[in-house]
């Protein structure tokens, strides 16, 4: 079920075809929010532009798949020059997945369309840019312990362990290869550095039973969370590693 809210990022769009692939800077961002750079290693990425690919198509991935593949549709993406993991392909829109072995520091980023190359485009990777995926009512995708969604009409509640979920965490333990897919939990490197803050007060970190990687996915992340006693109702739930914060403005559905 959490592979389809992913896919909820994923805005189909028209089949428009130049002559080869039209992008720039302005037009790669961060999937969830649509923000721009920086980017982390093995995060969701959306590419607009036109003339990207001759159709739309999305990966079609058996289940238990182990890997995501480095072409759709006559595409690839390339960063610094190395094959990245391909989610969707259309005329005006590509998702792919930051390889997940990539350092600090700058990279290029191009398209390929049926062997016609677009520019090459720089970009910033950091350790992590935490993102939280939204949905109506300004609420943030996350759920019960039993994987049903929370929502307005079934909240939270303090004490309730909930699941958020989010992209650009970074390296995990055991971190996978670029577009691999790990069947089980894999833990963030960087734990001693993430910070969860509901209604601006931050969470005591005793309460984070899990922050890592998403089992069977790839590129999604989730941080299991003991809601406080003090919670309060709808608090705005915010995300940060080592000072990159996910936006202001997505509340969490708590009662």
């Amino acid at each position: 079920m959490i592979r389809a809210w992913l896919a909820l990022a994923v805005l189909l769009s028209g089949t428009a075809r130049g002559a080869g692939p039209t992008y720039s800077a302005a037009g790669i961002v961060n999937t969830p929010n649509y923000t721009l750079g920086p980017f982390a290693p093995n995060a969701v990425v959306t590419i607009f532009g036109s003339g990207l690919a001759r159709s739309a198509q999305g990966v079609d991935l058996a289940p238990g798949a182990p890997q995501l593949p480095t072409e759709i549709n006559f595409v690839r993406v390339y960063v610094s020059d190395q094959p990245a993991a391909l989610f969707y392909v259309s005329g005006s829109q590509i998702n792919f997945l930051m390889p997940s072995t990539g350092k600090p520091g700058n990279v290029t980023i191009r398209v390929v369309t049926e062997g016609v190359s677009g520019p090459y485009v720089t970009a910033t990777l950091v350790d992590a840019v935490p993102a939280l995926f939204p949905m109506a009512g300004g609420y943030a995708i996350a759920t019960h312990a039993d994987n049903t969604l929370l929502t307005a009409d079934s909240p939270a509640l303090a004490g309730d362990i909930v699941v958020i979920y989010l992209t650009g965490l970074g390296w995990t333990s055991p971190n996978p290869a670029p577009g691999q897919i790990l069947p089980g939990a894999a833990q963030m490197v960087s734990l001693s550095d993430l910070k969860v803050s509901l209604g601006g007060t931050a969470v005591d970190p005793i309460l984070i039973k899990y922050a890592g990687s998403t089992p069977g996915s790839a590129g999604l992340y989730q941080i299991n969370l003991m809601l406080p006693a003090n919670v309060g109702t709808d608090p705005e739930v915010r995300v940060a590693v080592a000072g990159q914060s996910s936006p202001a403005g997505l509340k969490l559905a708590v009662r």
